[in-house]
């Protein structure tokens, strides 16, 4: 069987399955097991588990996919900016103080296409599910990932894990733009 059906000249339907592996990347300092993308979901949405480590922060973005984080295990912040604040250059910007929520266990977030957003890891680790409907943020996951030597978040890098170059091209390709940079580093890790 192929990986979608086309009927009748509609759009591709996806096939039904079950997933109990998954590629499995290292993606920025993070470790990303992928379950489903567009290839096998024609094109309706993706999924993926993400296993962060403390201060995991990416810039303030925003693409042209819905993305919805579920929170599996740990802490996080989550900022959703409107975007009049997202073009703020303060340092800190001032929807670092504003916009901020903390999110245990159990929690949802939910960034619709083209709004700003971002989170930071407050506890040693969390795990949590990434959803892109429709597909297409995986394709950065994939875009700027390495295949993960272990089942395990890699150590510490002594510079940067991508470069520059790659990094501006792959946005590119996906869509994403960078609305500001990563939220600071929390104040005090004892108290998470």
């Amino acid at each position: 069987m192929s990986s979608e059906v086309v009927a009748h000249d509609r759009a591709p339907i996806a096939e039904p399955r079950v997933v109990t592996g998954g590629e499995t990347l290292w993606f920025l300092g993070t470790l990303a097991r992928m379950k489903l993308d567009g290839r096998q979901t024609a094109g309706r949405f993706a999924l993926w588990e993400g296993v962060l480590p403390h201060g995991a922060a990416p810039p303030l973005h925003s693409h042209p996919q819905d993305e919805t984080l579920y929170l599996l295990d740990g802490e996080i912040t989550a900022w959703i900016v409107e975007p009049q604040l997202a073009d703020n250059h303060e340092d800190p910007p001032t929807w670092v103080g504003t916009r901020g929520r903390r999110c245990a266990v159990g929690a949802v977030v939910f960034a619709p296409a083209g709004t700003p957003h971002t989170f930071r890891v407050e506890s040693d680790t969390a795990r949590m599910l990434v959803m892109s409907t429709p597909a297409g943020i995986e394709d950065m996951v994939r875009g700027l990932g390495e295949p993960a030597r272990w089942p395990w978040l890699q150590p510490p890098p002594d510079g940067p894990r991508v470069s520059a170059e790659r990094m501006a091209r792959v946005e590119r390709e996906t869509g994403m733009v960078r609305h500001g940079p990563s939220p600071p580093p929390s104040e005090d890790h004892s108290k998470t």
